[in-house]
């Protein structure tokens, strides 16, 4: 099979896995969240700020190594593997003996037993990572949509009954860690290999070599995406928290199903093209340009339907995450434009590049979040804009001297696909103004479909080549529809 046909069929089962598992985590997530309260969502935001902290320390970049690697010795996945399990059995140990200490420290003691329950997940993470390493390498992408589906179905069942027998808090907590705990059952019944009671010095440094860089960058990374959520948790309580987390978690999901997709097949891709200069940036042009295709009108069209979608779905009382919701909404158009900078990174063995432009987000980010929480969680989240808007210039400054990429070129890639979203979000305002007196579902049925229907007609306006391609990707997710009609004569 070639590279060409293993990225396609990756894609085709990274897309089930991130569409399926993030559609069905959306459904059970809307369900508690008419069930449980945002200061319960808000507490478990403040544990998962904890736990994301220490996993920085678990697998110091090793999974990645292990799928950059031309060549790879069984001593290396042997190596990675129990140094994961070593560093993961410390860092368990140490999270629930310093759970009091952090729960002081936010002076909510109720903190204490969910973080001694979510440390024992850095076993069960240190189980998985070799595992999933390996699977990736692979584009065995099947298995990890096997993972996630299975276990967001289990997860979910359990969760919600416990929320409907009035557990609260403990409902989100136990969902998670049987998430975590179905899902390393799966890779390890879908995964052959199998670990070898051997560790090589050697073999580590030249992981570790690699893997620096990525441990750096977790490091940064942690700051750059969870800064907001400690400030948050710390300044202004779970509470607030809570209808944050709500805003970000759907940014989250249009994340992983519009964009992370293509990601996650875009780092072994580009890593076999690592010598071939002109195939890696036309196959970067053209994830760019679907990306685009996708991501952009769903993200617009977002901020311009949260004050509808987020009563609808989540209820009256989440009112407050609607403005939250449509400022980041904004922050995922730079999210789409630049998401696969650390694949190119990776994959022509510059990873000290994303730690550098790592460092500058994180510090902008931290700078911004802890000027504007004093004025609440819209003006952290417009922080967030803010930094994405700084960022997105010089990430593509380093892209063009690293692998020839015309910034020019590359953004010619999305204007179509930004002015047909433009063009769209406009009529929605209108629209929607014309359908105020009418009920709230036959509100959103037209808009969605309207927003439809004019973004693919301004998109074919403007590009009718872009039009054939995105309509070409829905012939072959769904073969059996007859598209042809549709393209550009």
């Amino acid at each position: 099979m070639s590279l060409q046909q293993k990225a396609t069929k990756g894609a085709m089962w990274a897309a089930i896995q991130n569409w399926g598992s993030q559609f069905g985590a959306l459904i059970v997530f809307l369900v508690l969240a008419r069930l449980l309260t945002p200061e319960d969502f808000g507490l478990v935001a403040l544990a998962n700020v904890f736990l994301a902290f220490v996993q920085v320390f678990l697998n110091q970049g090793f999974p990645q190594a292990l799928i950059q690697r031309e060549d790879l010795d069984p001593e290396h996945i042997d190596t990675a593997f129990w140094t994961n399990i070593a560093v993961g059995v410390v860092l368990a140990s140490v999270g629930i003996i310093a759970a009091p200490w952090v729960a002081a420290a936010f002076n909510r003691t109720a903190l204490t037993s969910v973080l001694r329950w979510f440390s024992l997940l850095l076993i069960v993470s240190s189980l998985v990572d070799v595992q999933e390493a390996l699977l990736e390498r692979a584009f065995a992408y099947q298995y990890l949509a096997m993972r996630s589906l299975i276990g967001l179905v289990i997860s979910g069942i359990v969760g919600i009954a416990l929320a409907l027998l009035g557990a609260g808090i403990w409902s989100l907590v136990a969902q998670q860690i049987i998430y975590e705990t179905v899902g390393m059952l799966v890779l390890w019944r879908a995964s052959d290999w199998r670990p070898r009671l051997r560790f090589s010095s050697a073999h580590f440094q030249d992981l570790f070599k690699f893997g620096r860089n990525i441990l750096a960058f977790n490091v940064l990374g942690f700051i750059n995406s969870r800064s907001d959520d400690l400030l948050i948790g710390y300044f202004l309580g779970p509470t607030a928290l809570g209808f944050y987390s709500l805003a970000y978690r759907i940014l989250s999901v249009m994340t992983q199903v519009l964009i992370e997709t293509s990601k996650r097949v875009a780092l072994p891709t580009f890593s076999r093209l690592q010598h071939d200069l002109p195939k890696m940036r036309s196959a970067f042009y053209k994830v760019a340009r679907i990306t685009s295709l996708i991501a952009f009108p769903f993200f617009l069209g977002t901020a311009v339907l949260a004050p509808k979608i987020v009563p609808f779905i989540f209820g009256e009382q989440w009112m407050a995450s609607v403005p939250v919701l449509q400022v980041l909404a904004l922050v995922g158009i730079f999210r789409s434009l630049s998401k696969f900078k650390g694949a190119v990174f990776l994959a022509v063995g510059q990873p000290e590049w994303k730690v550098k432009l790592g460092l500058l987000s994180s510090s902008l980010n931290f700078i911004g979040f802890a000027i504007a929480v004093r004025w609440g969680i819209v003006a952290v989240s417009v922080a967030y804009l803010i930094r994405a808007f700084i960022m997105f210039p010089i990430v593509q400054l380093i892209l063009s001297r690293l692998i020839q990429v015309s910034i020019f070129k590359y953004l010619r890639q999305a204007i179509a696909p930004l002015a047909a979203s433009l063009v769209m979000s406009g009529a929605l305002i209108l629209l929607g103004r014309s359908l105020i007196d009418f009920d709230i579902r036959f509100q959103l049925a037209s808009l969605v479909l309207a927003g439809g229907i004019i973004y693919l007609w301004a998109l074919r306006l403007f590009a009718p080549d872009a039009t054939a391609e995105a309509l070409n990707i829905a012939q072959s997710v769904f073969p059996r529809l007859n598209l042809k009609r549709l393209k550009p004569k």
